[in-house]
């Protein structure tokens, strides 16, 4: 019997079987549109730790692509993790000496896309080399596995709709967040950053995927500095390590999140400080009946005594009869010129400092290291809020008060 007649006699009495993890199609595949000044090459990077993920030069470059002259490209052979297993597609600009370079200061340029390989899954996407991450699609992800059973590719499906929580919010956000650090604006910069990060906080709480809140919480800090939100990380710690104890990611997520700052809910630690009295004092004795501010600030930074004369005076001139406290602690070297700041800003409430500028023993035990920082106290020290300015810190302040 000829070949052809042998295999369409097996098609016909239904003897052809396919056999299990055989696939046609390789495993990660697709189209790249390349533009002028870009490398013809796609590069598949593994983060290897948290730390790690959307991190510039540090991925291992499991593989490269070449980019054919119609845009076609394939991985035949990625090792099979066993896992669905995160990875970063990341092409390169002409003249870059790095594989691993991953180009994120304007997201809506970034060079490169999270991706959740499956076993098993073939993955078919299509881009744009200069806006790689922008222009990020996929084609196809097949849904079954060779019995027919549902595989579950929505990891990929929520980090395509991060991208989008991510770059909508930074175009929303980007003339403060592309400036560089400015003091005079610093508190609008970090208002900016915070509504930046909210989505994507929003989206790491709520998701079901690890891997895709693993990229978002390392979105929203790519420096991996948590502390303007560390009850974001402490959470992300609880809901991932609960979920899944023995996941190496979710391990050392949790270990960054013990050198967080004092936590919302958390104590005010038992400490003395020098006072501008000269006497040393337990902080906690002079808490507030109701209400405390702490208020950490040095002469030499303009929102810190912007806040002192614009917001602080106010409401200690109209609070301090219902309870309310302010205590100011300077990270000052100069006595003189913490002293000339006090008194030019009417900050009449009681300040502490060490006088040793940037190398306090308070912000150590606060392990905080930015200014302006605040926490709001309650009558037994513990933290209602934290890192309030302005009008936010205003109406706070009167509406607990009310209570």
């Amino acid at each position: 019997m000829h070949l052809r007649h042998f295999i369409i006699t097996i098609l016909l009495t239904g003897m052809l079987f396919t056999c299990t993890g055989c696939s046609t199609q390789p495993p990660l595949s697709g189209n790249i549109t390349v533009k002028a000044g870009w490398n013809p090459v796609v590069y598949l990077i593994q983060p290897r730790s948290f730390s790690e993920i959307a991190a510039n030069y540090t991925g291992l470059v499991v593989d490269s692509a070449e980019i054919g002259s119609d845009g076609r490209f394939a991985f035949n052979s990625i090792p099979d993790a066993g896992a669905p297993t995160l990875y970063q597609l990341a092409m390169q600009p002409k003249g870059s000496r790095y594989a691993n370079q991953l180009l994120d200061e304007n997201p809506l340029l970034a060079n490169y896309m999270p991706i959740i390989l499956i076993p098993g899954v073939p993955l078919r996407l299509r881009a744009d080399s200069d806006h790689f991450q922008a222009s990020f699609e996929l084609e196809s992800a097949s849904t079954t596995d060779s019995s027919g059973d549902l595989l579950n590719t929505d990891d990929n499906a929520a980090l395509i709709a991060l991208r989008n929580l991510r770059h909508a919010a930074f175009e929303e956000w980007k003339d403060y967040l592309m400036q560089a650090p400015d003091e005079e604006h610093l508190l609008e910069q970090e208002n900016a950053l915070r509504q930046f990060q909210a989505p994507l906080m929003a989206f790491a709480d709520s998701t079901r995927s690890m891997l895709a809140a693993l990229v978002a919480t390392r979105w929203v800090s790519l420096q991996n500095d948590y502390e303007r939100v560390p009850e974001f990380l402490y959470g992300q710690c609880q809901k991932w390590s609960a979920e899944y104890p023995d996941a190496p990611f979710a391990v050392q997520l949790c270990e960054k999140a013990k050198a967080l700052p004092l936590l919302v809910g958390g104590i005010l630690p038992d400490f003395s400080a020098p006072m501008s009295s000269g006497d040393t004092v337990a902080l906690k004795t002079i808490l507030g009946k109701t209400l405390t501010i702490l208020d950490i600030w040095a002469s030499w930074c303009v929102p810190c005594r912007r806040e002192n004369k614009q917001v602080l005076a106010p409401l200690w001139a109209a609070h301090r009869k219902n309870g309310l406290q302010i205590i100011g602690y300077s990270i000052d070297s100069s006595e003189g010129a913490w002293r000339n700041a006090i008194a030019k800003d009417g900050a009449e409430w009681p300040h502490a400092s060490h006088l040793t500028g940037d190398e306090t023993p308070f912000m150590e035990a606060l392990r905080i290291s930015t200014i302006p920082a605040n926490f709001i106290l309650d009558g037994k020290g513990k933290v209602l809020a934290k890192n309030l300015h302005g009008e936010e810190l205003k109406v706070f302040v009167e509406e607990y008060l009310k209570k």
